[in-house]
């Protein structure tokens, strides 16, 4: 089984939204749920890439010790310190301050650097139940229920962010299989999760619930790093903000991370490069 190639021609069909004049509200509001006491940075690479992706508003949740080094480190933020956990990551009281915020933002994207705890099928599951448009990456993956069968009524599928291992606890399976089959087991999740779901790998595969795929190859070997997912799903909801649709938002993303990769490569070399770095490369990939 094979996808589509995700490549300029295809992405035409798949617009983003116009780049237009006007404040800040303009161009969408964001919250970013990330981070804990372990990898703060977490949180500052996803609201970067959201950033350099458009949106024009930002908010982050993060864990109360990293949320005053976080808010000198990106002063274009609002930053909301959370009850803090003795492990480090979030405490309770945080989903109910969380649940809040998604009110009142045009996009969520949530999961980097947080820490795995029960707390996460909770979190997950009140922002599913927001109108926010929303992705969905690393641990709020883990703890994720099938949601082919569960009474949500949201306005736009979820974006789904695993890696070969958070798929196949997604689906119960062997890490192998997804290895084996990465296209049918992105379709099994697209359908059990009613999400858009890319799987990652050297080549990535975007699948939607209506067993449409689009298949990416190219990169570089060097986004293969530390923090280059945190990037990647800035990207995604930083598009999400500015009112792109969940598939159109993916597909790009997708694109423009490798493509970001692809421009370091030549500029630094195939490896070595920061995943820092890749943002910087967004804009000047964007349509204008």
């Amino acid at each position: 089984m094979s996808g589509t190639a995700l490549d300029r021609s295809a992405l035409d069909e798949h617009p983003l939204p116009p780049v237009v004049d006007g404040g800040k509200e303009s161009k969408g509001r964001i919250l970013v749920v990330a981070g804990s006491r372990d990898v703060p940075g977490a949180a500052l690479l996803t609201a970067t890439a959201a950033m350099r992706a458009g949106a024009g508003k930002l908010w982050i949740a993060t864990v109360q010790s990293g949320a005053m080094p976080l808010a000198v480190a990106m002063p274009e933020a609002m930053v909301f310190g959370l009850p803090e956990a003795d492990d480090g990551g979030f405490a309770g009281g945080a989903v109910d301050r969380i649940e809040e915020l998604a009110q009142e933002v045009d996009a969520v994207v949530a999961g980097p650097g947080v820490r795995r705890s029960d707390l996460c099928k909770r979190l997950s599951d009140v922002l599913l139940e927001s109108e926010a448009a929303l992705a969905l990456d690393v641990a709020l993956l883990e703890t994720l229920e099938p949601l082919h069968e569960r009474a949500i009524d949201r306005s736009s599928l979820p974006i789904l962010l695993p890696n070969a291992d958070e798929l196949a606890s997604l689906l119960e399976c062997e890490p192998k299989h997804v290895d084996e089959d990465p296209i049918g087991c992105g379709m099994r999740a697209a359908e059990l999760y009613r999400s858009v779901v890319l799987v990652k790998g050297v080549t990535s595969h975007v699948v939607t619930p209506a067993r449409e795929c689009w298949t990416y190859g190219g990169g570089a070997p060097g986004l293969g790093v530390s923090g280059s997912g945190d990037v990647l799903a800035g990207i995604v909801g930083g598009l999400l903000a500015r009112g792109a649709e969940p598939l159109s938002a993916l597909l790009w993303s997708v694109w423009l991370h490798g493509e970001a990769g692809a421009r370091l490569a030549k500029k630094i070399g195939p490896l070595g490069f920061l995943a820092r770095e890749i943002a910087g490369e967004v804009p000047g990939l964007l349509p204008r």
